[in-house]
């Protein structure tokens, strides 16, 4: 068995955001030379997620308006953890949204059903943060 292991840097230029990964995590899968196996994508950091679902832009809206309304940002006094830093909302997000994906991999591609594309959601931004992605298989 082989593994493959590579890290993305992500730098969203605002606060919330949701980022197609799907055509770098296709690039790492060539990049493996795996055709047979499962590929593990996992955020790095607690303020952001990796998920799978519909590239809709009116979907993505959606989750925004229900994100906000589940775990609203301001006002940034109604959360225990907020002092220091001001991103309670931001870890209860990605709470919500995941962690991380794992995708089959057969004959080269990876295996999603109808429509679905792996996304970075981004929750507290304007800095760096990483994506790992670690591809096992043969």
């Amino acid at each position: 068995m082989k593994s493959h292991r590579k890290e993305l840097c992500f730098e969203i230029p605002r606060r919330r955001a949701f980022l197609n990964i799907t055509p770098e995590i296709e690039a790492c899968l060539r990049e493996s030379g795996i055709r047979e196996g499962l590929c593990l994508v996992n955020a790095m950091h607690i303020s952001a997620s990796v998920f799978i679902n519909d590239d809709e832009s009116g979907l993505h809206q959606d989750f925004e308006k229900w994100l906000e309304k589940l775990a609203p940002e301001h006002p940034h006094a109604q959360y225990a953890h907020n002092g220091a830093e001001d991103n309670a909302d931001a870890h209860l997000k990605r709470t919500i949204m995941g962690r991380e994906v794992v995708v089959a991999v057969s004959e080269g591609q990876l295996d999603f059903g109808p429509w679905e594309q792996i996304f970075y959601g981004e929750f507290d931004g304007l800095r760096k943060k990483r994506v790992l992605v670690k591809i096992i298989g043969e």
